[in-house]
């Protein structure tokens, strides 16, 4: 946890862990709420496993685009594996799959607005499922008629130009607005980055070990008050697996 100031990718990692509380990121709860469903546990992909995972919920196209996608939302680089080793996309179709995938964890009665702003909170009729859905087909109808390429298929130059404008609503989508996509996927690639295995994310623990998180162990409160020093043990899932 040295240098965090001379490591961009730690230092924004270590942004998002710092408003999340460490019982939440061991749980994997976040804010999914994944701790709510029963089917967690019964849906996780074994580690390690060389059988390619079978999106249910995503298609095909949109499988590739989440690959991408999440690749330049966290990158490998010389810390360690990104969001794609990470299996983050396996984690985004599980969630998909789960009552916050369906947007039954918060109200979605009328009325509805689209001219949303951020102190009203979410305010459209679209579950995540359905953002994701008319999101990435959005995203690569733009992409088809301003580079004549679908977005999985750009280079990475370009297809970070494309999610930041989507980031700043600088390109316009028919049935939801480009940041709120943004929004959701960046949100639930960094949760999937750093949740607890057992619900399809964090693949061998990498986004904990980048981080020198300890996970689901029982006790590790007399390493609290000891900044700067190397925590000497790897984290573990609550599944027990360890890292």
């Amino acid at each position: 946890m040295s240098n965090d100031d001379q490591e961009p990718r730690r230092k924004f990692l270590r942004q998002v862990i710092s408003i999340v509380p460490a019982s939440t990121l061991a749980t994997g709860a976040a804010l999914t709420q994944t701790a709510c469903s029963t089917e967690t546990s019964t849906t996780t992909a074994a580690a390690g496993s060389t059988t390619p995972y079978d999106p249910r919920y995503f298609t095909a196209d949109e499988w590739k685009f989440l690959q991408a996608a999440v690749d330049r939302l966290i990158p490998a680089d010389e810390l360690g594996p990104g969001a794609v080793a990470a299996q983050v996309p396996v984690f985004l179709d599980k969630q998909m799959e789960l009552p916050y995938g369906h947007g039954k964890l918060w109200y979605m009665q009328g009325p509805f607005h689209t001219d949303q702003t951020p102190e009203m909170g979410y305010q459209l009729s679209l579950a995540p499922r359905d953002i994701y859905r008319l999101g990435i087909a959005a995203c690569d109808a733009y992409c088809k008629k301003q580079y004549s390429k679908i977005f999985a298929e750009l280079d990475h130059a370009t297809q970070e130009t494309v999610l930041g404008d989507m980031e700043h609503n600088k390109v316009k989508f028919d049935q939801v607005p480009a940041n709120t996509f943004f929004g959701y996927l960046l949100k639930n690639t960094k949760e999937g980055f750093l949740s607890d295995p057992i619900h399809g994310g964090n693949a061998d623990m990498v986004g904990w070990k980048l981080m020198g998180f300890p996970g689901a162990r029982a006790d590790f409160a007399d390493w609290a008050n000891r900044p700067g020093e190397k925590y000497p043990y790897g984290p573990v899932s609550i599944s027990g697996r360890r890292g």
